[in-house]
């Protein structure tokens, strides 16, 4: 059978609204996906929801798709889509509407099983990972449009792929291949040169949103449409590949994807094939994202400008300390950022920033009490005083949470366009997750001079957030390079660099034909993105900061 083609053309609630036109005009296409949901997305719905019972869905994929629609039908492209959030049914019935008024035949189809809410008290929402089969479903029955809830991002390809192949859910490297190729589209962007380590090398002003051609034994090419703007090469896929994953095995409901068997390789010019890898069956459980509040928040940005900068923090803490005292919340965090610099020309530039946040389950104890006493230091505290915004009144954050469920919990089935309902059964075969065996290490570099430098001037970096985990994937641009990060960037050599992380969990995981070393820090964010416990709450830019700290790097690889 012939390659099928898939496209993305979102990677996120927010994502380029021209994108979907894009991919349907720049060439040839079989299936385009469109990825939404994150786990700040969930959130974000799940508060929609409540002030409206028949929102929870992405509503910016209708704009989208109303000026699309007729391009994708003449086309003959399928979409598949996440949009439907919190409430795939009223996404699709919407999708309906909007197609019968503009007079275009289109079938749509939904997924339904995967909202556990009612069975989780205390969460806004909580929704299990379903996988790609009940897609297939919808596309073996003839659907022009698909849409789901929450299911695992590289579900969106392992779906489409399974139904144009007519695979069964036994054949794991198959599924295992379709899942990589997926986990490398569903970020859009970040696999043609966006958010890439050494973005330079490229132009990467307006990346376009990449696809993969898909083979029937589950190997792809990872590319683009001729004449859009950034680039596929071996380095834009494996900083994909390592985005907010672990060790060598990358667990799904429909298979575990042994990452440590991916084999990259230049296929031509924006070409890169990835082939070679192995699947397993699936765990016996299936993972749930649970979202629930947990309290409230506060923020206070302080600006210091000039001399005395130290003083003048130390002045604002303690006057407000004593405020604090009367009703202590349940966290305070003070964080002083020295952005100033001596004999500045700007006044920005000779400002610092101290940053107070404070949590507490009580709003009325983070709320306008807070507020009140740091507007009330307007005359009475260090000179120069102001403050970046008007300190509000506090806002509920939220907390999400894994937990874990056997996959004959959910009623997972695919909704036809007639209403006819499709069950999807659970995995014939399943297999406990274990960590992969710790691989070889390669040969040292022999001895020879070395040179304090930035790490990232022989390595890439990316990194995300699983919850309140991170995960920082460094990987080596040469087999020399390699020989040496495998051996310097141990757990411990990452602790010394990440000073935050010195107390926390460093599990290190070897992927040597990525050239990769992957670490996931645990706890490192917290309760999660939505706590919004960390300066970069998803752990965006960790990778970036390892990246410019220095180490003694030989000098051969420089």
């Amino acid at each position: 059978m012939k390659a099928l083609r898939i496209g993305n053309f979102s990677g996120f609630y927010g994502d380029r609204a021209d994108a979907l036109r894009e991919m349907l005009t720049g060439g040839e296409l079989d299936v385009l996906t469109g990825d939404y949901l994150a786990e700040l997305t969930m959130l974000i719905l799940a508060r929609d929801r409540l002030k409206d019972p028949s929102a929870g869905y992405a509503r910016t994929f209708l704009r989208q798709l109303e000026d699309c629609l007729g391009l994708a039908h003449e086309r003959g492209v399928k979409i598949v889509t996440n949009a439907g959030g919190l409430h795939p049914a009223g996404l699709a019935a919407a999708v309906r509407k909007l197609a019968e008024r503009l007079g275009i035949p289109a079938d749509v189809a939904h997924v339904e099983g995967d909202d556990l809410t009612a069975s989780h008290p205390g969460a806004l929402a909580a929704h299990a990972y379903l996988g790609g089969f009940g897609i297939a479903a919808c596309l073996r029955a003839g659907a022009d449009i698909v849409v789901t809830g929450r299911v695992t991002d590289a579900a969106l390809v392992t779906g489409p792929a399974a139904a144009h192949f007519g695979w069964q859910p036994r054949e794991y490297d198959r599924l295992a291949g379709a899942v990589v190729a997926g986990h490398v589209l569903e970020c859009g962007t970040q696999a043609t040169g966006g958010n890439y380590a050494f973005f330079r090398e490229g132009d990467v002003r307006r990346p376009g949103f990449p696809l993969a051609e898909i083979h029937a034994d589950g190997s792809s090419v990872i590319t683009k449409h001729p004449g859009t703007g950034g680039l596929v090469d071996a380095g834009t896929v494996t900083a994909q590949l390592l985005y907010e994953t672990g060790g060598g095995r990358y667990a799904g409901p429909d298979v575990t994807a042994r990452l440590d068997t991916v084999r990259l390789s230049q296929d031509g010019p924006d070409r890169v094939r990835i082939e070679g890898v192995r699947g397993e069956a699936p765990p016996p459980t299936l993972k749930v994202g649970r979202n629930r509040l947990g309290g409230f928040r506060n923020e206070v940005v302080f600006v210091l400008t000039g001399l005395d900068i130290e003083a003048k923090a130390d002045l604002v803490r303690h006057q407000l300390t004593d405020v604090l005292a009367k009703a202590p919340p349940a966290e305070v965090r003070w964080e002083l950022v020295r952005t100033d610099r001596a004999d500045a020309d700007t006044e920005e530039t000779a400002s610092a920033l101290l940053r107070l946040v404070v949590r507490d389950a009580d709003e009325r104890v983070v709320g306008r009490a807070l507020s009140g006493a740091a507007v009330e230091l307007a005359l009475a505290s260090y000179p120069g005083f102001h403050v970046l915004s008007p300190p509000g009144k506090g806002a509920p954050y939220g907390v999400f949470e894994d937990v874990y469920v056997p996959h004959g919990a959910v009623d997972h089935r695919a909704v036809l366009h007639d209403g006819r309902r499709i069950p999807v059964a659970p995995p014939q075969d399943t297999r406990p997750l274990e960590a992969v065996p710790e691989p070889a290490l390669p040969e040292p570099l022999p001895a020879g001079p070395t040179r304090r430098a930035p790490l990232g001037l022989v390595a890439g970096a990316r990194s995300g957030d699983k919850g309140g985990n991170a995960n920082v994937g460094v990987w080596a641009r040469t087999e020399d390079a390699w020989r040496w990060l495998a051996h310097e960037l141990t757990a411990e050599r990452f602790r010394q660099l990440i000073p935050e992380s010195r107390d926390l969990p460093v599990t290190r995981h070897l992927l040597p034909g990525l050239r990769a070393v992957n670490l996931v820090v645990e706890g490192i964010l917290g309760a999660g993105v939505a706590a919004q416990a960390r300066f970069d709450p998803q752990a965006k830019a960790l990778g970036e900061w390892l990246r410019s700290r220095h180490l003694d790097i030989p000098e051969a690889l420089l």
